[in-house]
């Protein structure tokens, strides 16, 4: 299940990365930026790899939270032991496993 919602995670935020780095790039030029006052001293390609791992992370933190949100009461609050596993002074005893 975990894989699955990785890539609920992953593709769409790989896709809106795409998109953004379009978008941006058409407007700026990498050769122009700067950083704390001086130029950057990478490559155009470099510049372009870096923002889009850089977009696609924050992407994916948006997504990640969006499915973490998502979670249903009995996904956050189940019990990883089976019932039959569960110890004596466990406050969910009686409620079956997952």
């Amino acid at each position: 299940m975990w894989a699955k919602r990785m890539m609920w995670i992953a593709w769409p935020a790989f896709l809106v990365a795409g998109l953004l780095e379009v978008l941006v790039f058409a407007l700026v030029d990498p050769q122009d930026l700067q950083w704390f006052g001086h130029s950057l001293s990478l490559s155009r390609q470099g510049v372009y790899t870096l923002a889009f791992f850089a977009f696609w992370a924050l992407t994916m933190v948006s997504s990640g939270l969006t499915t973490l949100l998502a979670m249903s009461p009995f996904e956050v609050n189940r019990c990883p032991v089976p019932g039959d596993q569960r110890p004596s002074d466990c406050s969910r005893q009686g409620e079956k496993g997952c």
